[in-house]
């Protein structure tokens, strides 16, 4: 009687144990949206998802990035019928002051975009970004051109995944050089003396935006590796100090440059984007930016095809008795997706960023211009020379060294960029420009 009386209890045991595994699948049972724990499967559940997708490319100002956003994000949805996505567009400044907002309320989209290094460490630091190694170490394994994601690392995990590499060459109008017998600079001198051929011509040497001071950055950070080296800067920011003597020669050589009125006139009061026109109508020789400028001496329709057959580019020239390489390149990489700590679902949003950055390495070059932060095949792909000549000089590049401005913690960035813009401006000297950088770096935020 008492075996039976086990048989029977044994029974309704197993019926219990049969309808709870039958309840688990339900809709509210797996609440990180896709992957079931601990059996690395990044199939979806099948559960009804929505995505938030913030994003800082909007159709019109960015509408090839744009374009390839939507691509992808029809291209996930179709292969993952059980997701939507939805998404944000903001314009860029409008885009980092609502990320500071949404995440002061913890209330982050589930997959967005961050500049890396000192913008992205307060994010990681106060654990608002996930871990994305286990897609390094999965899918996307050997992907990324080596180093890129290294601006998105602390203390050993990766927090951000780059979606574009850029580096800043010197464009040049090979038209105007030609009437003036010109040729690409090999070392600074030859550069000083374009600027005053130019000048006498009365052709506007260089265009420069510096109310946006990233743009003067770049020449800066230029002038100190040529001097000084290709790790000094990365290690001055590092280390807090701001006392090298080649950072105060850069800085002393680039008002050199502005009192040989190398640069558009106004300069300090010119947008990146005023600044600019002046190359694209050919009223000057020169204008350094990043290799996202590319699509226009190059693919861009709205472009005529006689400016784009006038434009090349020239690395930047080397200066006597510095230690800088003709190969070091001021750039890095650009933006790159992160995934909210406190999304709901998180690893249906790692499976989208997986999705994502592959995709856009298919689509970026040759649907938009872009370069990417995954590798290139450039045998595989058909391209304008200029992209050609451009990806291999970056599979060359002995160092790019990362903005200045995105190394730096988001208070010492602003500092940075008021310091460049009063340099350029004449309204410090380059040893205040030093002391203040400094005291900038050591106050830690």
């Amino acid at each position: 009687m008492k075996r039976k009386k086990l048989t029977a209890f044994a029974l309704i045991l197993a019926l219990i144990l049969i309808v709870s595994a039958c309840g688990s699948g339900s809709k509210n049972g797996n609440s990180n949206g896709g992957a079931s724990a601990g059996n690395g499967s990044n199939e979806p559940s099948g559960e009804k998802i929505t995505l938030k997708l913030m994003h800082l490319w909007p159709d019109g100002s960015n509408s090839a990035q744009n374009k390839v956003i939507k691509q992808i994000i029809e291209e996930y949805q179709t292969a993952n019928p059980n997701v939507t996505i939805n998404t944000e567009v903001l314009e860029n400044e409008q885009y980092k002051n609502k990320l500071k907002v949404l995440s002061a309320s913890n209330d982050l989209p589930d997959v967005g975009f961050t500049w890396a290094a000192g913008f992205m460490e307060p994010y990681v630091k106060g654990n608002m970004f996930t871990s994305l190694d286990d897609l390094l170490q999965g899918d996307l394994k050997d992907k990324f051109v080596a180093g890129t994601t290294d601006g998105y690392a602390f203390d050993g995990k990766t927090y951000g995944l780059p979606v574009e590499l850029n580096i800043v060459p010197v464009y040049y109008n090979k038209e105007i050089f030609s009437q003036n017998n010109l040729q690409p600079p090999q070392t600074l001198d030859e550069l000083k003396n374009i600027i005053k051929t130019l000048n006498d011509k009365g052709v506007t040497p260089i265009t420069l935006g510096a109310k946006d001071a990233w743009t003067a950055s770049f020449w800066y950070m230029y002038l100190v590796d040529r001097l000084g080296g290709p790790d000094l800067l990365d290690e001055s920011i590092a280390n807090n100090t701001f006392t090298d003597p080649s950072l105060i020669e850069a800085a002393k050589q680039a008002q050199e440059l502005v009192d040989m009125k190398a640069f558009v006139k106004g300069f300090n009061g010119l947008s990146n984007d005023e600044a600019k026109s002046e190359f694209m109508n050919g009223k000057a020789a020169m204008y350094a930016m990043g290799t996202w400028e590319v699509p226009n001496y190059t693919t861009n329709p709205d472009v005529p095809q006689e400016f784009k057959d006038k434009i090349g580019y020239f690395k930047f020239p080397t200066a006597a008795g510095g230690k800088g390489d003709v190969s070091d390149w001021v750039g890095g990489v650009g933006v790159g997706l992160f995934v909210s700590e406190k999304s709901k679902y998180k690893e249906e949003a790692k499976n989208f960023v997986s999705f994502f950055v592959q995709k856009w390495g298919e689509h970026s070059v040759t649907d938009a211009g872009i370069i990417p932060a995954t590798k290139v095949d450039t045998a595989t792909v058909k391209l304008p020379q200029m992209f050609i000549d451009l990806l291999n000089e970056l599979n060359s590049a002995k160092k790019v060294t990362l903005y200045a401005d995105v190394q730096m913690k988001p208070v010492a960035s602003e500092e940075h960029h008021n310091l460049v813009q009063a340099l350029f401006g004449k309204a410090v000297t380059p040893e205040e420009f030093a002391k203040k950088q400094e005291d900038a770096l050591k106050a830690g935020k």
